[in-house]
C-alpha cells in the first residue's frame, strides 16, 4: 500500500475517532437526562412512561441511521466521499451543541431534536467503510475494516470515561460539558478531514455514478443470493449485540439483579467493553486478516460470541462480577472478529462502483437491528412474572435470546459463505471493429 493511502486510512481513523470520542461520551448519560427532564415533567423515577421516554431517545439517533445510511452512501457514490464525510461531521458539530443547550434548558423536545440531527450525521459512518473500500486491495479490506472497528472500540473507550469525569458523583445531573466537549470534539475532527483527507474517488468512478438513486443496480445487487443472506446475517447478529447493550445498564445497576452499580461503575463497565473491542480489532483481527478468509473469522467470531453469552447468562443467576467480566471480555472479542469480516464479504461481494449505496444498506440494517434489539431486550429483562414462570431470572431471558439469535446467524454466515464470490466486472462489449 503506497504511503498516501496510509496517510488516507490514518486519517480515516483519526476522523471516526473523534467523532465517536464524543458519541461515547454522550450515550451513557441519555438515561440521567432523560430521567432528570422527566422529573420536571412531573414523572417519579420508575414510572412507565420514564422508561418509553429513554427508550424512544436511545431509539431515534438508530432510527436516524437507519433511514439515512443508504442516502449517504449512495450520495457518496455520486459526489464522492470526503464532502459527504465533511457534511456529517458539521452536523454533530452542530447537534451536539444543541444536545448541551438542551441540558441547559432542560428540554425534551430538544434533546430529541438533538438525537436525531445526531443520528442523521452519524449516519455517514457508512461512507467510511466505503473510503476504506476505495483505498485498499482485496487482499487488505478486512484489515481495512478493522481500523474503522478499532476507532469505533477506542471511541467507546473514552468517550465513557470522558463522561464518568463529566459526573464526578457518578450518579446525578452531568450538565452541559459532555455536550458541548462532544461539539469540540466533531470540529476537530472536521478540521482534520478538511485539511488532511483527500478524495478516494477517482475520475474513472465519478463517470459510473451517473445516476442518483440507481434503484435497479440496488435491487441487482440485493438479489444476488449470497449477499441477501449475508445483509440478513448481518442483522441478526447486531441485533443480539444491541439486544446486550441495551440492557446491561438496566442488569448491571438494579438491585433486585443482584448487582447495584452506580453510574459511575456503569461508564467504566462500558468503557470496559469499548478497550476491549478495539484491542482485539487493531491487535489480533488485522493480523489474522491476511492469513484467514474472512468467512472463517466471522463463523470463529459467531462461535466465540454464543459462548460469550452463555456465560454472561450463568453469571446472572450467580451474580458473579468476574464472570460478568469475563463473559463480556468473550463477546466482544466475538463481536470484533465478525464485524468487519461480514462488512469486507459485502464489499467484496459488491460492484465497486456501487459499494457506497450497497454498504449504506449494510450499515442501514444494522442501525435497524440497533433499534428492534433494545425493544426486544428491554421489556424481557422487566418481565419478571414471565422469568418465573420459565424459571429463569429476568436478566438472563434477553442473554438467552441473543444465544438463540447468534446461533441462526452462525447457520446464515456459513450459508452464504457457500455462495458468495467476489464481484466481476463484466468484460466490455467487442468493438464492431474488431
Amino acid at each position: 500500500m503506497s504511503d498516501s493511502r496510509k496517510g488516507s486510512l490514518l486519517v480515516v481513523f483519526l476522523t471516526v475517532f473523534i467523532d465517536l470520542l464524543g458519541f461515547g461520551m454522550v450515550i451513557p448519560l441519555l438515561p440521567i437526562y432523560a430521567k432528570d427532564f422527566a422529573a420536571q415533567m412531573g414523572l417519579e423515577e420508575g414510572h412507565v412512561r420514564v422508561g418509553i421516554v429513554i427508550g424512544l431517545l436511545m431509539a431515534s439517533f438508530s432510527a436516524m441511521q437507519f433511514l439515512f445510511a443508504p442516502v449517504w452512501g449512495r450520495l457518496s457514490d455520486r459526489i464522492g466521499r470526503r464532502p459527504v464525510l465533511m457534511i456529517g461531521l458539521a452536523g454533530s458539530v452542530v447537534f451536539y451543541t444543541l444536545f448541551g443547550i438542551a441540558t441547559v434548558l432542560k428540554s425534551l423536545t430538544l434533546l430529541f431534536v438533538a438525537r436525531v440531527g445526531a443520528g442523521v450525521a452519524g449516519a455517514t459512518i457508512s461512507t467510511a467503510h466505503a473510503y476504506i473500500a476505495d483505498v485498499t486491495s482485496k487482499k487488505n479490506r478486512t484489515r481495512g475494516m478493522a481500523l474503522i472497528g478499532a476507532a469505533f472500540g477506542l471511541g467507546f473507550t473514552f468517550g465513557p470515561l470522558f463522561g464518568y469525569l463529566a459526573v464526578p458523583s457518578g450518579r446525578r445531573d452531568p450538565g452541559p460539558g459532555p455536550g458541548y466537549a462532544a461539539a469540540g470534539l466533531s470540529a476537530i475532527a472536521l478540521a482534520l478531514a478538511y485539511f488532511k483527507l483527500p478524495e478516494s474517488l477517482g475520475p474513472n468512478s465519478q463517470a459510473a455514478r451517473r445516476h442518483w438513486f440507481d434503484r435497479q443496480a440496488l435491487r441487482e445487487a440485493l438479489a444476488t443470493p449470497a449477499v441477501g443472506v449475508l445483509l440478513l446475517a448481518m442483522f441478526i447478529c447486531v441485533f443480539s449485540f444491541a439486544n446486550l447493550e441495551s440492557t446491561l445498564s438496566l442488569i448491571l445497576s438494579s438491585e433486585r439483579m443482584g448487582f447495584e452499580f452506580t453510574f459511575g461503575q456503569v461508564c467504566l463497565t462500558f468503557a470496559f467493553i469499548g478497550f476491549t473491542l478495539a484491542i482485539v480489532q487493531g491487535g489480533l483481527v488485522r493480523p489474522l486478516a491476511s492469513r484467514i478468509s474472512e468467512a472463517v473469522l466471522a463463523s470463529v467470531g459467531t462461535l466465540i460470541e454464543i459462548g460469550g453469552f452463555i456465560v454472561l447468562a450463568q453469571a446472572a443467576r450467580s451474580h458473579s462480577l468476574p464472570m460478568i467480566l469475563g463473559g463480556l471480555a468473550v463477546v466482544v472479542t466475538g463481536f470484533a472478529f465478525m464485524t468487519p469480516s461480514l462488512n469486507s464479504l459485502l464489499s467484496r461481494w459488491s460492484d465497486p462502483t456501487k459499494q457506497g449505496g450497497i454498504l449504506g444498506i449494510g450499515q442501514s440494517i444494522s442501525s435497524l437491528a440497533r433499534i428492534l434489539g433494545p425493544m426486544a431486550g428491554i421489556p424481557l429483562v422487566e418481565n419478571r412474572a414471565l422469568a418465573d414462570r420459565l424459571g429463569v431470572t429476568s436478566a438472563q431471558m434477553p442473554l438467552f435470546l441473543a444465544t438463540a439469535m447468534m446461533t441462526v446467524g452462525l447457520g446464515l454466515i456459513l450459508l452464504a459463505a457457500s455462495r458468495g464470490r467476489d464481484f466481476e466486472t463484466p468484460p466490455e462489449p467487442a468493438s464492431p471493429e474488431a
